[in-house]
């Protein structure tokens, strides 16, 4: 069955009365679990997997695949708002988003966020459809040496989000390194940094640093500011609710960056979304005529990352429908309940499984249009928000945080932790050091450690591996390179002064 036919046939599956009512239940629980921070899209599909057993496999798999990309929008949501990241892929749209939304552009930024959503998931659908075979092929060339220059790459990225102080940004990137290393090591099966508490054995959740060095952080600086009315600026009048011409026109790099970005490392089994954001973000922040205004609310600093997050998804489905290999813990959820039916993911899913297949493809592109008409329209209603009163605002935001770090394990410890991670995002602020070199090294530390640590059993402990592979050695160079580029500066002052001494 060729594209164009298959797409035909999965388009006549898909737009059945009961599959396209089962579409819009995944996507109005996707994006109501995005806004809710801690509960994830992974939990949230375990939770309802059985209720999807009396369906079909192409009913049941396009309700859980609704949930999956729908989170990916609603994410956004209480980062622009809040400050509040509702789901790890939507962190680096609160260095932006925030922002916006500080200088009365929430309504813009919430607009821009769901464009840039469906422009990137489209995309990562329509490259699905057509390159699904040859991209997986792909991805199964990366090995651990890869993986970990990847990471590095990601690293390396410290220097565009370290602001006006590299050191400052290096210390913190070392805090999420070293925050990342707690737990059990999974090749030693020796405790690291637990300091005796068995709660920390298993490692602590990406969540509730994001609350706390974000959410908590924000409050806790507003109170210290003593703001008495609001935390926020409302938009007032439609046109400061929505984007206008100019911001659409200066995003329009940021939309296929996000999408290609988001599309290519989405491929890749492991890396995620959270990686691709931050790439995203870096790579248009390297590309930017005026790199110094990101982190201060401009809108390609929400594009960006926010199309990357969505075209991730597309991505990610690629090696799991056509190979039967899941990149993270959604996509093995989904593989599990693929199995569970009795659908066999691989190169033979096309042939065996047509409705399932072409099914679930052309309610991706369905969903994307219900989630844009869903998230677009509410953009003024979540806009009031912006009108709570801080005293009711801040205990809101502290309650919600509270349940999010709770649903993490129902464990009180770790409503300690996100206090203990509130109070560091609040130093932090106080003493001008950026948070987001830290949430990029607790993201990619613990998954740089495993590849290295892969690539050195590959090699029996020759380092030489991580260079003598191209596609390693090829990423590791960029990444040096990026690493020196702020010496640039420098050396050209020394070298102007050196002529004129000689002058």
């Amino acid at each position: 069955m060729d594209v164009i036919n298959g797409l035909a046939h999965g388009f006549g599956v898909a737009l059945m009365p009961v599959n396209l009512m089962w579409c819009f239940v995944g996507c109005f629980l996707g994006t109501i679990v995005g806004i809710l921070p801690g509960l994830g899209p992974a939990a949230t599909i375990a939770m309802l997997m059985p209720l999807t057993y009396g369906m079909g496999p192409a009913s049941g798999i396009i309700m859980l695949a609704g949930i999956y990309y729908g989170a990916k929008y609603g994410g956004s949501t209480t980062s622009i708002l809040l400050n509040m990241p509702g789901e790890s892929s939507s962190v680096v749209t609160c260095l932006d988003g925030y922002q916006m939304a500080r200088r009365g552009r929430a309504g813009a930024a919430l607009g821009i966020a769901a464009i840039a959503s469906f422009i990137a998931g489209s995309f990562g659908i329509f490259a699905l459809t057509l390159v699904a075979p040859p991209i997986a092929a792909f991805a199964l060339s990366f090995s651990s040496p890869e993986y970990f220059a990847l990471m590095f790459l990601g690293l390396a990225l410290v220097v565009l989000l370290s602001g006006d102080s590299l050191i400052k940004g290096l210390i913190a990137l070392l805090i999420g390194l070293w925050l990342t290393s707690i737990g059990t090591d999974l090749f030693t099966t020796q405790s690291r940094f637990t300091f005796g508490q068995s709660s920390l054995l298993g490692g602590v959740d990406f969540m509730i640093v994001a609350i706390g060095v974000f959410a908590i952080a924000e409050v806790l600086s507003s109170i210290k500011a003593g703001e008495e009315t609001q935390v926020l600026p409302v938009p007032k009048g439609l046109r400061n609710l929505l984007p206008s011409m100019a911001e659409l026109k200066a995003c329009r790099f940021a939309f296929a960056n996000g999408s290609i970005t988001g599309f290519i490392i989405g491929v890749l089994p492991g890396a995620g979304s959270s990686i691709a954001s931050f790439i995203s973000y870096g790579i248009e922040k390297a590309v930017s005529k005026h790199p110094e205004k990101f982190g201060t609310g401009i809108p390609e600093g929400v594009a960006a990352p926010e199309g990357a997050n969505n075209a991730d998804t597309g991505g990610a489905l690629v090696p799991l429908l056509t190979l039967g290999i899941p990149g993270g813990g959604t996509t093995a959820i989904l593989l599990s309940a693929l199995v569970l039916w009795g659908v066999k993911p691989g190169p033979l899913m096309m042939q065996d499984s047509p409705d399932v297949f072409w099914g679930l493809v052309a309610s991706l592109y369905i969903g994307n249009v219900m989630l844009l008409v869903l998230n677009l329209p509410m953009v003024p209603l979540f806009a009031q928000i912006l009108r709570i009163p801080v005293y009711i605002l801040h205990p809101l935001i502290f309650g919600i945080s509270i349940i999010g770090a709770y649903s993490v394990s129902s464990n009180l410890f770790d409503i300690g932790l996100l206090a203990g991670f509130g109070l560091l995002g609040y130093v932090m602020s106080v003493l001008k050091y950026p948070v987001s070199p830290l949430i990029l090294g607790f993201v990619l530390g613990d998954a740089m450690e495993r590849a290295l640590r892969q690539s050195l059993m590959m090699s029996q402990g020759e380092l030489s591996i991580l260079v003598s592979r191209p596609i390693s050695a090829a990423m590791l160079v960029i990444a040096v390179l990026i690493l020196l580029s702020p010496l640039l500066p420098r050396f050209r002052k020394l070298r102007r002064d050196a002529i004129a001494e000689e002058g």
